[in-house]
Parts: structure tokens; C-alpha cells; sequence
């Protein structure tokens, strides 16, 4: 038995030299980060704007790659069925962990197949009404929506979307009657709210500033548990009445499960040096983001509490299965 110990503590030393010796030598080629909305997005630039400065401290050139479609999960796959070498990381949203709560099939897990790295920013959402609307205040949404069997209806960007969730989120916390109209895009919902099709939409800040700023939309409030920069006016849902809600969209960086320690923590040093260079966080703010980094196990515990909140949300709510 003794000598069957030694061998093993000697398999185990020869098979780790190797690990920790590449690990240190990381990288050596250029690194491809995923992401899985359209060219352009918010997902895009953001990945962009980070692995610019990521590509510095690395020494190393960075490739970003568009696999739309499928709420991100196409991307996410490609991540999690890569080698586990630190050459293939993922772009998160908030959505991949609504997709986790929301599929019935994903062809990976949405938290043990992936190495978390770091978060590097956080959006709230808003809550917006036509300037023509008999809706002046949030105040008023809640009031006319619990007076009507009917409600009010909100437009989102799409079944399963995060602004969706977030509608149903509010009618469960809000304790208020609200029915759900599916648009394709934040720029479907909005048109329909500009036409008085609808009664609100919840939309990224991004999507909307430019009409709240020339008067033809209104916000009535933001999603996030502090008021938005680039709207410090607008109180936050929770200040308005309905404690304790809180909906954000975020964006982190994730490598495959089996990663070495090693490479995610370089990565993620490189993520935090990133966030704290000048023209990295002002353009992640530009694009109405909270610049936020964070330890891979804090990201971790974040997508874990994202993953229930939103598996429970689409149970209560009925959100059909996708």
C-alpha cells in the first residue's frame, strides 16, 4: 500500500509539472472570444473594448467572433465544448443565465461547464411610456394596472428576453396585472410603444435615450438597485414602491470548465487592469454600463443567484418552455 502511494504522489507530481508550466507560459497564440449577438450589439463592442486592453498585458492578439442567435446559446456552446485551454472565452450576458432558466434542452450546463472570469460591466433597464401616455409616473402605472382585471400591457425585445422577465418580475413583486406583448428587437418594441400600441416597454437605456432626449418618450423609471448616470432624475423601481426589485443585464468573461487555475486567474488580472483604464471604462459608461470586475467566485455566485431567480420567475409566470 505504501509503495502503491508513492507512485500515485509521483503519477500525480508528473502529470501537474506539465499544467503548471504551460499555464505560465499562456499565451502563445491569439486568443478568440465569443459572443452571441449580432455584430455591432452592445455584446460586440463590449468585447472589443476589453480585449483591446486585455491584449497588452497579454501580449497577445485577441479575435472577436459573432455566433448569433438562440438568445447566445449557439456561442455558449461553441465555449463550452472547446479545449479548456484559455483560447476560447465567452462574452456572457445577462441572457445566459435567462437561457439557462428558460430552455429545455441547452446542449451545456449553464454553470458547470464554464470557468467564470470576471464580470466587467452592469445595465439596468427602463421602464418608458410615450410622452402622450396617460401615464405620467410610475406611481400611475402601478395604480391603473391594480384597478384593471385587464391591466396594462408592456412591449419587450421578445418571449424569454430579460425585459420580458423583468415585466413578469414586477407583476409577481408589484402584486399588478400586466399581459406581455413579444416584439423582435428593442426597435419593434419601441415603434409599437411611439404608435400607442402599447402601454410601456422595458428597453436598455441605450435604446432609448435618444427619444427620451427629444421628448417623444418618457421614463418612468430604472430597473437596477441605483439610479442610472445618464438619467440621475429617474428613481429606480424599488425607491417608487416595490422593494427590493432588482433587474440588471450584465456581461462577463467566461473560459471552459477544466481551464487551468492559472490561465483564469491571469485572465482574470487582465480583465481588472482592463476596467481600470481610462478609455476602457468610459466607453463601457458611454454605452450606460456600471464598470464592475469581480473574482471568479463572486461572478460565479452571481450567475448561480441569476440561474434560481429566473428558473423561478419563468415557473410562477408560465413562460412557455423554449
Amino acid at each position: 500500500m505504501k509503495r502503491r502511494g508513492i507512485v500515485l504522489a509521483a503519477a500525480a507530481m508528473w502529470g501537474g509539472a506539465p499544467l503548471v508550466g504551460w499555464s505560465q507560459t499562456y499565451p502563445d497564440r491569439p486568443i478568440k472570444i465569443y459572443q452571441g449577438f449580432a455584430p455591432g450589439g452592445n455584446a460586440d463592442n463590449i468585447a472589443r473594448a476589453i480585449s483591446a486592453e486585455m491584449s497588452k498585458g497579454l501580449n497577445q492578439s485577441f479575435v472577436v467572433e459573432a455566433q448569433s442567435g438562440a438568445g447566445g446559446t449557439i456561442a455558449a456552446t461553441t465555449v463550452a465544448r472547446a479545449k479548456p485551454d484559455g483560447y476560447s472565452l465567452l462574452l456572457a450576458t445577462g441572457g445566459h443565465a435567462v437561457a439557462g432558466a428558460l430552455y429545455n434542452n441547452l446542449p451545456y450546463k449553464t454553470v458547470a461547464d464554464f470557468e467564470m472570469v470576471s464580470t466587467i460591466t452592469y445595465f439596468p433597464f427602463l421602464i418608458v411610456t410615450s410622452a402622450e401616455s396617460k401615464l405620467r409616473s410610475f406611481a400611475d402605472l402601478l395604480a391603473i394596472s391594480k384597478k384593471s382585471a385587464e391591466g396594462l400591457n408592456y412591449g419587450s425585445a421578445g418571449v424569454g428576453s430579460t425585459h420580458h422577465l423583468a415585466g413578469e418580475l414586477l407583476s409577481k413583486m408589484g402584486k399588478i396585472n400586466l399581459l406581455h406583448v413579444p416584439y423582435r428587437g428593442d426597435a419593434g418594441s419601441i415603434t409599437a410603444l411611439l404608435s400607442n400600441d402599447v402601454d410601456f416597454i422595458i428597453a436598455p437605456p441605450t435604446a432609448v435615450i435618444a427619444n427620451i432626449k427629444a421628448g417623444k418618450l418618457r421614463a418612468l423609471a430604472t430597473t437596477g438597485p441605483l439610479r442610472w448616470p445618464g438619467l440621475p432624475e429617474v428613481s429606480t423601481v424599488a425607491e417608487q414602491g416595490v422593494t427590493g426589485y432588482d433587474v440588471r443585464s450584465w456581461a462577463g468573461l467566461l473560459a471552459t470548465a477544466g481551464t487551468p487555475r492559472g490561465v483564469v486567474d491571469r485572465l482574470n488580472q487582465e480583465v481588472l487592469k482592463a476596467l481600470q483604464a481610462p478609455a476602457v471604462k468610459t466607453r463601457l459608461e458611454e454605452m450606460g454600463g456600471e464598470v464592475k470586475g469581480s473574482t471568479p467566485e463572486e461572478m460565479k455566485a452571481m450567475v448561480v443567484f441569476e440561474l434560481q431567480k429566473w428558473t423561478q420567475v419563468v415557473a410562477e409566470a408560465k413562460v412557455p418552455k423554449q
